[in-house]
């Protein structure tokens, strides 16, 4: 009696001592004895518990009856655990209970934690205090089937149990009390899938969550409670989750979980995304099914994630434009499975295996498999061997592997970190579950709006070259300095083909050499999603998944192409918000580095190039003598389109020599027919050839151009697109430009030439920037006649003026006259100098200082 009292003092003072959840809208995900919170909307997850107890946690459960979470370990043997919010723990022996073979589990409305392993037999505990049973063992009873299932979750509308068997992907309900189980039927959304669902979840509608464990994808099922094994299940994809080898889950059921709306433009659920950017929406109202569009291809990939290379890129990039080149996946080289796949080859190191052995056919139901290596990054990065392939279905790139062998350190180029600051953006970061290992994977939408699953990891020789060790990491600091490694970087329009091809890429590593162990890294749970540049302004979306309030920023600029990096260090203010905006006054800059994090947690890197000035010196009698970038002198108007940084370039040529700059660091198009001109400030020796250059035009000499002669004293120019012709005079189309080229010749081809060009202030805007910008449209002024040989008359609107000062400009932006006109009853006479045959502006500006335009025509 006295050990009876003793025990339940003990049990008293515990319960004491813990403070419930009370339904918090958390996903609770158990891992071993580690604990994540999962938000369902988002798929977004951040460790808040490790090491809960000495034993790991499986079958977890939120108990109603009490507001804690209930687990059942696997030692001590035959004991379960209550959890508190505050992740301490108060464990309970139950006699009845197996030693093992424990991982599925819930509790009832009433408190009654129904526990079961593999086979029918499950247990029925009871787990509220209220009773005086509290935590003793009630019933062992069967399933009137068996079912090989590893979650189950009680739905508060109708008070039953539901779950998915793992392979059949069979929904079934259960009555606890009775244990009778009832088919509904094969969820559509994961028809064919063979994953374990560890982890089930309900919300206070009857919605039921269910995750996969080694992708992390949450499906959801609407309301199970009206299923009845003849009506369509209504089924789609939720949010993308963290996997795990070890998996179970807990959430109060009567608890909501926000939902998208998919058509009001609004972020209904509070995850940064809208309508059909959120995954929930796929194949809702208008949006698509998530895994249908094209990825990029392999041979646009590559490029470097630091500050070291931004101009070899660019002018590698550069030579594609200028030599129409532009991978043809119609006419690239078809690849078929080699008859030694998957064999193990003879050899020194790596068994003498290819690059092209490490590449998996047949693996995704592909139709074709096809070479697209990027052979121009060789000697531009640090690779020292390259190879790549793209997989097609129905004509569509669904996948692509670029492979980089590397031989003093990892490959400098993750796909995710560039390309966030390039257009596309982080929907999400979490993990993907390979040989019973966490790799990081990350979501991505693609400038080109469609989504990538993307994935990277490397492999490097251990063990005197006997075997492949694999580390995958977030950071590139994380990776084993000064080694040599084959770095895959893999990416598809679908998780589970994501999977699929991953899983084979480490079975053929393995065929060379056996894997001896893994190295990898969380992913972080603070990230940037999104960011852009422009005039002086970098804005960041901020994703703050375990809602810390601050984040250290620590980063590297340069405001220019030749100028040294400056550290900047400072913290960011996120007041432990999910999503944060801001906008940070960076100033005029080329490039910036920067890491973010909490100095706990894996941090997260990006890097940014704004597209780069470069020079093309590729003739042969051409020598640069001098190329300096400098920062512009003067702010540009916020409507402008700014090409930012001067250039100056002093060179001597018997052929050629050119200036370009990409509007992008990726070469990508821009649409520009918003704007009119091109506006600059110029002086140099000369003329100078202008191309706007077309993403469409194929043949780089029919690519849309217009001359201007230099002067040795700085004009303005502001350049109509009109006057950008082809070689059939036709006018640019500006949907698509890439770059800007400009082109200094020789005059004399052969012959040694002294050649400058002094380039400020580029830009384009909507308007002829030569005129004032006081200048509005009411203040157009009409002339007669016009056409006119000598001479026009311009009628002026007020009656004050006795003169007013003209400046007259060709379609060049250049000032070609500039005059004193006496007005006489409102109308001034205009003599023409010889001014070449043509369409001229011309501006008037009175004692009262206001400005008019016009545009004349001289015969």
């Amino acid at each position: 009696m006295k050990k009876t009292l003793l025990f339940l003092f003990l049990i008293s003072s515990l319960v004491n001592a813990q403070e419930p959840f009370n339904c918090d809208y958390n996903a609770y995900l158990f891992q071993y004895n580690d604990v994540y919170a999962v938000d369902l909307a988002s798929g977004n997850s951040y460790l808040v518990a490790q090491d809960v107890t000495p034993g790991d946690i499986n079958a977890a459960a939120y108990n109603p009856a009490d507001g804690y979470i209930w687990g059942s370990l696997k030692t001590p043997a035959k004991t379960i655990v209550r959890i508190g919010k505050d992740f301490s723990t108060t464990t309970f022996y139950i006699d009845e209970l197996p030693t093992s073979n424990r991982y599925v589990g819930d509790v009832s409305s009433n408190g009654i934690y129904y526990l079961k392993g593999g086979g029918t037999t499950y247990y029925a505990i009871d787990v509220n205090p209220e009773s005086a049973t509290y935590g003793e063992h009630l019933a062992t009873k069967t399933l009137s089937q068996n079912i090989n299932v590893h979650d189950w979750a009680f739905n508060a509308v109708d008070g039953k149990l539901y779950t998915v068997e793992k392979n059949t992907n069979i929904l079934y309900r259960i009555d606890a009390e009775t244990g009778i189980v009832n088919n509904l039927g094969v969820v559509p959304i994961i028809s064919g899938l063979t994953y374990t669902y560890g982890a089930v979840y309900f919300d206070a509608s009857g919605r039921f969550y269910v995750s996969a464990n080694q992708t992390g994808t949450i499906y959801v099922i609407q309301s199970v409670q009206d299923i009845n094994g003849l009506n369509v299940i209504e089924s789609n994809l939720f949010a993308f989750g963290p996997s795990s080898a070890s998996n179970d889950g807990a959430r109060c059921p009567t608890a909501p979980v926000p939902q998208e709306d998919c058509t009001n433009g609004i972020d209904d659920d509070g995850d940064g995304l809208v309508d059909c950017e959120d995954p929930s929406c796929s194949g809702y109202a208008s949006c698509p099914v998530i895994e249908v569009t094209s990825t990029s291809s392999s041979n646009e990939g590559g490029l470097e994630s630091n500050n070291r290379l931004a101009q070899q890129i660019s002018k590698r990039n550069f030579n594609r434009s200028k030599t129409s080149y532009k991978f043809n996946k119609t006419t690239a080289k078809k690849l078929v499975k080699p008859t030694s796949y998957g064999k193990t080859k003879t050899g020194k190191g790596n068994g003498g295996a290819s690059l092209r052995d490490f590449i998996p056919f047949g693996t995704i139901n592909e139709d074709e498999v096809i070479e697209a290596t990027p052979s121009d990054l060789i000697g531009i990065t640090n690779a020292v061997d390259i190879y790549s392939v793209d997989y097609l279905k129905n004509d569509e790139t669904i996948a692509s592997i670029l492979l980089l062998e590397t031989e003093n350190g990892v490959y400098e180029h993750t796909k995710y970190i560039c390309d966030r600051l390039l257009g596309a953006e982080l929907i999400s970061v979490s993990t993907l579950q390979i040989k019973d290992q966490p790799f990081i994977r990350a979501l991505i939408r693609n400038p080109e709006g469609a989504l990538e699953f993307a994935l990277s990891f490397s492999a490097t020789s251990t063990n005197n070259d006997a075997n492949f060790g694999i580390e995958s990491h977030w950071t590139l600091d994380k990776y084993t300095d000064n080694a040599g490694f084959y770095n895959f970087q893999i990416w598809s329009n679908s998780l589970d083909d994501l999977l699929a091809l991953s899983d084979e890429v480490l079975n053929l590593l393995e065929a060379q050499q056996p894997i001896s162990g893994y190295s990898n890294s969380t992913p972080p749970t603070v990230f940037v999603r999104k960011g852009n540049y422009r005039n002086g302004k970098l804005d960041l979306q901020i994703v703050n998944t375990n809602r810390t309030d601050a984040v250290a920023f620590d980063g590297g600029l340069r405001a220019t192409e030749t100028e040294t990096v400056e550290n900047v260090t400072t913290s960011i203010d996120l007041d432990g918000n999910f999503i944060t905006s801001l906008e940070v006054d960076a100033g005029n800059l080329f490039d910036i580095g920067f890491r973010i994090g909490d100095g706990i947690a894996t941090p997260d890197d990006l890097f940014m190039s704004d597209g780069p000035w470069g020079y093309d010196d590729a003739a042969s009698g051409t020598e640069v003598l001098s190329y300096t970038v400098q920062e512009n002198e003067e702010t540009f108007n916020d409507n402008d389109f700014a090409v930012e940084r001067n250039i100056n370039v002093e060179a001597e040529i018997d052929d050629y020599v050119a200036v370009y700059r990409a509007l992008t660091p990726k070469f990508n198009a821009l649409d520009l027919t918003n704007y009119e001109t091109l506006n600059f400030q110029a002086k140099g020796t000369g003329n100078v050839i202008i191309r706007l250059v077309k993403e469409s035009v194929t043949d780089w000499q029919q690519q849309y151009k217009t001359t201007i002669a230099l002067t040795e004293n700085l004009q303005n120019y502001s350049i109509s697109f009109n006057d950008f012709k082809d070689l059939n005079g036709n006018s640019i189309d500006a949907s698509d430009i890439t770059s800007i080229v400009f082109t200094m010749l020789a005059e004399n081809h052969g012959q040694v030439e002294s050649k400058s060009l002094n380039l400020k202030q580029v830009s384009f805007s909507s308007v002829n920037q030569s005129l004032s910008t006081n200048e509005v449209a009411a203040n157009t002024l009409l002339s007669y006649p016009n056409p006119f040989k000598n001479r026009t008359v311009i009628q002026l609107e007020d009656n004050e003026s006795t003169s007013v000062n003209i400046q007259v400009y060709d379609m060049l932006g250049r000032v070609v006259d500039e005059q004193i006109l006496t007005v006489n009853n409102k109308e001034a006479v205009y003599n023409a100098p010889k001014l070449s045959k043509g369409v001229y502006k011309y501006k008037l500006v009175n004692s009262a200082k206001q400005v008019y335009s016009g545009t004349f025509m001289k015969e």
